[in-house]
């Protein structure tokens, strides 16, 4: 039986083979963590917290 609760890592397709940040989402949370250290703890949002980051994305809020 496969255990529902363990992370589907995602990368994005623009990594290539540089080191990026993976995104899961397990249950009610979506997690991140960094793809070169995949043992370390990841973080965790709430749904509205990670919609919030994403609109922030879109609209260009964390342009440098």
């Amino acid at each position: 039986m496969e255990d529902m609760n363990v992370p589907a890592w995602r990368k994005s397709s623009r990594c290539g083979t540089s080191t990026c940040v993976e995104v899961a989402k397990v249950d009610d949370r979506y997690l991140i963590r960094d793809s070169k250290n995949p043992q370390s703890a990841a973080l965790a949002f709430t749904k509205d917290e990670w919609d919030a980051f994403v609109e922030g994305v879109a609209a260009g809020e964390f342009r440098f």
